[in-house]
């Protein structure tokens, strides 16, 4: 695998692990008159649809959760593949994949959206920074390093040689017939 490809797979890995840290631990911590309170993006997600906001919550859950995911699972796919001699066929289909996944994975809109709430919240309660809003963070720079260091032509000049080899083995083939 070249260079660029490991590192970009180096990336991806450690940015699967950080979504993951970035679901499941909680991203801020509220205090207000002894009540303490504290909330993952799930959660948020889900209060949403609870207080009557499905929409919302929909696009939150759809945005911050399953289109990142996505795009990184795609991305280890394709990557994963890469590592053969020659690239598979499928790898094709979620390589087109991965582009429209990316786009539509808005970590960095729904950090900033979180910032603006701990500056808007912290004049009313006691507001703390917890470890899943730092890996929110993380992952802010970490896709558009993936994006930046993910060399596609190169994957596809593989699979194209892939597709033209089959199909110089299906004309032999039916020669022979």
């Amino acid at each position: 695998m070249p260079s660029g490809l490991s590192r970009c797979a180096a990336l991806t890995a450690t940015a699967i692990v950080l979504l993951l840290l970035a679901n499941m631990t909680p991203l801020m911590s509220l205090s207000v008159l002894g009540r303490n309170s504290s909330t993952t993006i799930l959660n948020g997600a889900v209060q949403m649809w609870h207080q009557g906001q499905p929409i919302a919550a929909a696009i939150i859950a759809f945005c911050a959760i399953i289109a990142p995911g996505a795009f990184l699972t795609a991305m280890a796919a394709v990557l994963n593949a890469a590592r053969r001699p020659t690239v598979p066929a499928w790898t094709s289909e979620i390589l087109r994949w991965t582009r429209y996944l990316h786009a539509w994975s808005l970590i960095e809109v729904m950090l900033l959206g979180l910032l603006v709430s701990l500056v808007k919240i912290a004049q009313l309660a006691r507001v703390g920074a917890d470890i899943g809003i730092f890996a929110v963070g993380a992952l802010t720079v970490l896709f558009p390093l993936i994006v930046a260091n993910f060399d596609a032509a190169e994957i596809w000049s593989r699979i194209e040689w892939v597709a033209q080899a089959d199909t110089a083995a299906r004309r032999g083939s039916d020669a022979r017939s």
